[in-house]
């Protein structure tokens, strides 16, 4: 058994396709095909299914793969920590970050430059994705930080609180009905409410604010579930609706906007926003840095908890 052999273990988990992995790999199929051939032989196991299309791991397989991707995994680990012990375990090197789209437009232009400017030997690599993919790529070390909503099935990763951003309502400017100065979710009318699409967390955080359900929507004459939180504002003021959207997204804002913000009375709802990194991640120094620029950043312009 060998490193190699567990790459093309994976590369066809991930592909499904022998072809398609062998291409990723940079080898012919038959090469492969035969080193993943050799290791089923020395486990006297049947890893993949040969005989469907697409290729499927049989069920001592997931076994395999799962052991083989925490193989890598501390395969790569080791490398990686060796290399930052030789650069002289400083703020340096690459750091690879995964931010939900909910997040980026409003936080990233916030730390970024200072971060940079404050620690030159540093190169970040940023990725614009949603929770559940941050996880996976997380699991599979194409990532070393996610920066998200945290969320109570996170327990296998390490977790940093960086800041709980309030959320607020936007109405639109013709908008009669909700002009009291503090709202409760029993207020928002769920027929005129605009969500985003089903893969964003705050999606499911606003629904369950609310006790929206999906059979609520059905009839309705339009429904849309938007990409972005510019497009869902948009949407409210083309036709008279309603959205939530959280406290970071609400800073850019012209000041015509900002008056058709409302907020929620006390208790007002939040998301906790974090980071999310591997328990072997080692390089801690690396993510205390990114922690304290986000924070220092944010505290200068969100309400103090």
């Amino acid at each position: 058994m060998n490193i190699q052999q567990l790459q093309y273990v994976l590369a066809v988990e991930e592909h499904r396709h022998f072809q398609k992995a062998a291409a990723a790999c940079f080898v012919t199929p038959a090469a492969l095909s035969i080193m993943i051939k050799r290791l089923e032989e020395e486990l006297g196991v049947v890893i993949f299914d040969r005989s469907r299309q697409p290729v499927l791991p049989t069920e001592t397989g997931l076994l395999v793969i799962k052991n083989a991707r925490a193989i890598l995994s501390g395969f790569r680990k080791m490398e990686e920590d060796v290399k930052w012990h030789l650069a002289g375990e400083g703020i340096s090197g690459v750091l690879r970050i995964g931010i939900i789209p909910t997040l980026a437009p409003y936080l990233l232009h916030l730390f970024l430059p200072g971060l940079l400017k404050d620690y030159p030997g540093l190169s970040i690599e940023l990725r614009e994705l949603t929770t559940e993919t941050i996880k996976d790529q997380l699991r599979k070390n194409l990532l070393d930080v996610g920066i998200l909503a945290l969320q109570a099935n996170m327990e296998e990763f390490r977790q940093y609180h960086l800041f709980n951003e309030r959320l607020q309502v936007f109405v639109s400017a013709k908008e009669s009905r909700l002009n009291k100065q503090y709202l409760l979710a029993a207020d928002i009318d769920v027929a005129r409410l605009w969500l985003l699409e089903e893969e964003h967390c705050l999606r499911s955080q606003v629904m369950n604010l609310c006790s929206l359900k999906k059979r609520t929507l059905a009839g309705a004459q339009l429904t849309f579930d938007a990409g972005s939180i510019e497009t869902l504002m948009n949407m409210v003021e083309a036709s008279e609706g309603i959205t939530v959207i959280p406290e970071l997204a609400t800073l850019p804002l012209a000041a015509k906007r900002k008056k058709q913000l409302r907020s929620f009375a006390d208790p007002v709802p939040v998301r906790e926003i974090g980071m999310i990194a591997y328990r072997h991640f080692m390089k801690e120094q690396v993510i205390q840095a990114l922690e304290t620029a986000i924070k220092n950043a944010v505290m200068q312009h969100l309400v103090p908890e």
